[in-house]
């Protein structure tokens, strides 16, 4: 918002991470965050604070975009954050404002909370709710906020739209889409992206599944479905599987939400999804432990990555430190890299071994496992790797590296759905 020209006031309950910020220094890692904030602090747009006193006087839109993480005793969406904020701000909004949500909420939520803040706020309905969903990527945050593919706002108020038409006028200019809907339906709108997404990567898997058995190579498989523009490439690369603070919670508090409703029905087809995209998990294990003779006690394993997802910091439901800490609970002696996620993985699993450098995870290795897909890792020379490995055996748990180069290099190479 600031970068668009606004003036901008942060708010975080964090008051470590508000000092992080006003510093200048972005405490996660997306690329190309820290300039775009070092920026905006210098041109004195863009400022931070833990008060919401501060927030309520200054602002005349407040978006709220705190997580929704997975509950701990269920599927379904931890909406304890939103909350605390809506019972935090609207006390304090003496004036008419309009409040924005960009969680990612079970549908009902948004109404939910127009009720709450119309009930709390001493200017009462002169604070309009609307639900605008975020589409970014991790990796991609900054370019798909600045740019992002669409933009729907959820609103049954002329003056929060005009206000979200004014807000997103550069990129409406742009020529970017920009729907307007009721708030049911742009809740909706990034779940079902996100089912759907979840299950195109999960169908490839299910058919790398297949073609192990048949002997196909899902690769190739991939590669014919991908011409036929009706499927289109995107998200049919088979491996792993997927990860993250999204995809995962975000299907299961779906079906939740869809068995609050009384339709589950409709939505039972997103289990085996999550069920597929597990079984890629127990499947790399599997295949990693047939290369070394069928046990990983007391044997050596260097594992590349440690994020859910290359160029991210994240390890927030990460298949590679899922399949690391398994076969380190299975007898293994595991030592993992990533290029920018080693400290939030230190943190989460203290039990696991950590290097600084690919080749120092890999030294003595009696199987390398490739776990997420960093360039750094699909670059790897194997030559290179194979001067310190004590067994040239690689499983290419992302389909990220060139079998015939690996296998040419005299190393066995195996990976999820390929002969």
């Amino acid at each position: 918002m600031a970068e668009l020209g606004f003036d901008v006031l942060g708010l975080d309950v964090d008051r470590a991470k508000i000092d992080t910020l006003s510093a200048g220094r972005v405490p996660f890692y997306e690329p190309g965050l820290e300039e775009v904030l070092v920026r905006n602090l210098a041109a004195g747009r863009l400022r931070f604070t833990s008060d919401y006193a501060e927030a309520a006087e200054f602002a005349d839109v407040h978006f709220i975009c705190v997580g929704t993480p997975q509950r701990a005793d269920s599927n379904a969406a931890d909406l304890s954050y939103v909350d605390a904020v809506v019972d935090s701000l609207a006390p304090l909004l003496t004036r008419p404002a309009v409040v924005i949500g960009k969680s990612t909420v079970p549908v009902g939520t948004a109404a939910r909370v127009a009720a709450r803040i119309s009930a709390l706020a001493p200017a009462g309905s002169a604070v309009e709710v609307g639900w605008s969903p975020e589409f970014l990527r991790e990796g991609f945050g900054v370019q798909d906020t600045l740019a992002p593919n669409r933009i729907v706002i959820g609103t049954d108020s002329a003056r929060v739209e005009e206000v979200m038409r004014s807000i997103s006028a550069t990129q409406i200019a742009q020529g970017i889409p920009f729907m307007v809907t009721d708030l049911q339906t742009a809740e909706l709108v990034k779940v079902s992206a996100n089912a759907f997404l979840a299950t195109k990567i999960s169908f490839i898997n299910a058919m790398a599944e297949v073609s192990e058995a048949a002997g196909a190579d899902v690769i190739k498989l991939a590669e014919a479905l991908s011409y036929d523009d009706r499927i289109g490439g995107k998200f049919l690369g088979p491996g792993l599987g997927f990860g993250g603070g999204c995809l995962p919670k975000d299907i299961r508090a779906f079906m939740a939400r869809a068995d609050e409703l009384g339709v589950e029905p409709a939505l039972s087809f997103l289990r085996e999804v999550d069920a597929i995209n597990q079984r890629r998990r127990a499947r790399t294990i599997d295949i990693a432990r047939g290369l070394i003779g069928g046990s990983f006690a007391g044997r050596t394993v260097g594992v590349l990555g440690a994020a859910f997802k290359p160029n991210s910091d994240d390890i927030r439901d990460s298949p590679a430190l899922d399949v690391a800490q398994t076969i380190s609970s299975l007898g293994a002696h595991v030592t993992v890299y990533d290029p920018e996620a080693l400290e939030n993985a230190k943190r989460a699993h203290p039990d696991l071994n950590y290097a600084h450098s690919m080749l120092e995870a890999v030294r003595d290795a009696e199987v390398v496992l490739l776990l997420t897909e960093w360039a750094e890792f699909r670059d790897a020379d194997p030559d290179e790797l194979a001067k310190v490995v004590a067994e040239t055996r690689i499983v290419d748990g992302r389909n990220a590296l060139d079998p015939e180069h690996w296998r040419e290099r005299g190393w066995i190479y195996r990976a999820l759905g390929r002969p």
